[in-house]
């Protein structure tokens, strides 16, 4: 017994973890994170979200990025929406079952040990050859307390592999959880550019109401006196019904967006927040970060939860090998067993035992040996996932830089218009107020005004909006916040790339 319990300890030491070894895969060998060069955004003077932007190559993203559009009420509401959110909070206890699952799963490593006592009172029949105890009483207690000890040495790494499983699925819950973090301060940013951008649409909405309400009456006084035809009254009648139409679409929008600020927050829509939004008092961040594509991979999220999800793929491979294996256990059991409580443990009650099992699958009618195929054919479904995560994250990021340069364009291209627009409505004051000009076209030059107007607002919420999006694309800047999940699973550095190759599919099943 002493020679089989060295021979298994030194097994469970010097034994291998059968199964393949799960490699980090390599950064993507990418250049740039776009098509093309990243040109300067241009900048429109004096107009709310109009300043130049620039992009820094290798830049970090601070953890609290939407302190960078420097608005109080924003930074607020984002501090109640992370304190309370439900999503965020669900997410934060999936952590913690994660967390202690793996815990669990490491118990595995050691002894079981249990102790137990019986008590039993017991009558034997009067004919029995002889009764058990020595005094040869046939009516009798009998009390056993006892000590057991089970092991089952991790000579192929069962264990072992299904421990790795478990902390890689604690990693994957543990980004989907930062995940879910940046996706909810990068929602509550868009909701209040959105909703600022709202009311200033509505403000010239009703303006433009204004306007054309204005120019009917005018019209129907001159069809009264005959200085203008049926036809003109109709058209500018229909002008008006659209303008209205267009106001309780907008409306509507507005209490939608409300609702949404007081949701993420973590409120009834009833409770929505106070603050009201103002796309003048929002900041637009001129210096703005563009991570290099070797450190995308290691930034995002969502890319970390899908390797987690390859490398807890690639576990179980192990897993479903050691299970075909020979399995060792070795048992213990020692007591004492006596008529009376207070003759327990005394010499000659007391009793033991050791064994050792060895037991190895001969025939289970295939099913483990497919279970090791379904192991490895989802490991290739985990790698072709985190391979089409990367792809989707390097798009996200070239669609946001995309955005930023045509939003650049677009608000040049609004503002130039509204300048326009203003201008011609200066002109036909002055020709009203000198004579030159009729009423007519005086509010024609300020319904065009207004609608200038609403294309600029929209143009600088696109703005405001997409630089949001782009921090979010990058990472949010996670890896700075001390509170996004255990510190035994700190992230890469975010500027260096990971020196390991990725193995193929085949070399894993051949290991």
């Amino acid at each position: 017994m002493r020679h089989l319990l060295a021979a298994v300890a030194a097994l469970s030491i010097a034994g291998c973890a059968v199964g393949p070894d799960f490699h980090k895969p390599a950064a993507p060998a990418v250049g740039s994170l776009s098509a093309g060069a990243l040109p300067t955004t241009t900048g429109v003077a004096n107009i709310a979200g109009g300043q130049v932007q620039h992009f820094v190559s290798g830049g970090d993203i601070p953890a609290d990025w939407w302190t960078l559009f420097h608005s109080p009420a924003l930074n607020a509401l984002i501090e109640q929406s992370l304190a309370h959110n439900p999503d965020l909070k669900a997410a934060q206890a999936a952590l913690a079952v994660a967390r202690e699952s793996t815990k669990a799963g490491r118990g595995a490593y050691y002894p079981n040990v249990t102790a137990g006592l019986s008590a039993s009172r017991q009558q034997d029949p009067p004919g029995a050859l002889a009764p058990v105890p020595s005094n040869n009483a046939f009516l009798y207690n009998l009390f056993t307390p006892q000590v057991s000890v089970s092991y089952v040495p991790d000579v192929f790494g069962l264990n072992r592999r299904t421990v790795e499983s478990l902390k890689a699925q604690q990693q994957a819950v543990r980004f989907q959880m930062i995940a879910a973090r940046i996706t909810l301060s990068s929602n509550v940013v868009a909701a209040a550019v959105q909703q600022a951008s709202l009311r200033a649409q509505i403000a010239a909405t009703r303006e433009l109401v204004g306007i054309n309400t204005h120019m009917v009456e005018i019209l129907k006084y001159q069809l009264d006196k005959g200085y203008a035809g049926r036809l003109d009254l109709a058209a500018q009648e229909s002008q008006l019904a659209q303008a209205k139409a267009a106001l309780p679409p907008l409306l509507t929008q507005l209490a939608q967006q409300d609702h949404l600020l007081a949701v993420l927050a973590g409120r009834f829509p009833g409770e929505a927040p106070a603050e009201e939004f103002d796309l003048a008092s929002l900041h637009l961040p001129q210096q703005l970060p563009l991570s290099l594509p070797s450190t995308l991979v290691a930034q995002r999220p969502d890319v970390r939860q899908a390797e987690a999800n390859m490398h807890a793929a690639s576990a179980q491979v192990g897993v479903a090998i050691a299970n075909r294996l020979p399995n060792i256990s070795l048992t213990a059991n020692a007591g004492s067993t006596a008529l009376a409580i207070n003759q327990l443990f005394k010499s000659g009650t007391g009793f033991w035992s050791l064994g050792a099992d060895l037991a190895t699958p001969i025939f289970q009618g295939g099913s483990l040996l497919h279970q090791e195929r379904a192991a490895r054919a989802a490991y290739v479904e985990a790698s072709e996932q985190y391979r089409s995560t990367v792809l989707t994250a390097f798009q996200n990021v070239a669609d946001t830089l995309a955005a930023l340069q045509h939003d650049a364009e677009g608000l040049q291209a609004a503002a130039t218009a509204a300048d326009a627009a203003k201008l011609t409505l200066d002109l036909s004051q002055r020709q009203y107020k000198d004579g030159y000009a009729g009423y007519l076209s005086l509010l024609s030059a300020e319904q065009g005004y207004q609608q200038a107007r609403i294309a600029l607002v929209q143009a600088q919420a696109s703005r405001y909006a997409d630089t949001a999006a782009l921090f979010q694309a990058l990472g949010g800047g996670w890896w700075h916040d001390a509170d996004n999940g255990p510190a035994d699973a700190a992230p890469a550095p975010p500027r260096l790339s990971d020196p390991n190759h990725a193995r193929t599919n085949r070399d894993s099943d051949e290991k």
